[in-house]
């Protein structure tokens, strides 16, 4: 079959499953700045909030290994902004907000790939986990779709306009 005789390019299934789970999550379109949010989490003893900070803000967030992760992050976009979550122990909470300052690009010193984070301010109080589940059982909607609560071992996953507004109230964050 010449290419004059082959059917038009439909949209591939995987695409359609990703705009499908962004629509569900209330993600709006791509593009940068585009009112997006994630969540990104760090072991305090690797790299903390405190670290982020001393660094003048500024990071090289890879040693993501896990594909959904990457993904995620492949999909962030100058001005996303992003929950800094210390994860492991008694530490699971959020505890500062970043925006993304450089989209995913691969990385020669290791085999994976990275985007960068600029820190955007601290949270009045960290909000626990605990806490998050337990607001989450409390009021209807403001939780819904809500990665943390469903696949809480991922590294890196979006985070709906709702649930990003009502964290942002609870942990007394103002939003840029």
């Amino acid at each position: 079959m010449d290419k004059m005789s082959m059917p038009p390019r439909r949209e591939g299934k995987l695409e359609s499953a990703r705009e499908s789970v962004r629509k569900e999550r209330g993600m709006g379109e791509e593009g940068g700045g585009s009112g997006r949010y994630w969540l990104v989490k760090t072991e305090p003893g690797d790299w903390s909030w405190a670290d982020q900070a001393a660094n003048g803000g500024v990071s090289r967030w890879d040693g993501v290994r896990n594909a959904q992760a990457q993904g995620f992050m492949k999909e962030m976009r100058e001005g996303d902004l992003c929950f800094f979550y210390h994860s492991g122990g008694k530490a699971r909470a959020v505890v500062g907000v970043t925006k993304v300052i450089k989209e995913w690009y691969l990385c020669e010193d290791n085999d994976g790939g990275a985007v960068d984070l600029e820190a955007v301010g601290e949270m009045q109080r960290p909000l626990t986990l605990k806490e998050i589940k337990e607001k989450a059982k409390e009021e209807e909607g403001n939780f819904d779709g809500l990665l943390l609560l469903k696949q809480p071992r991922l590294s890196v996953m979006p985070i709906p306009p709702r649930s990003w507004d009502r964290i942002c109230e609870l942990g007394g964050f103002q939003k840029p």
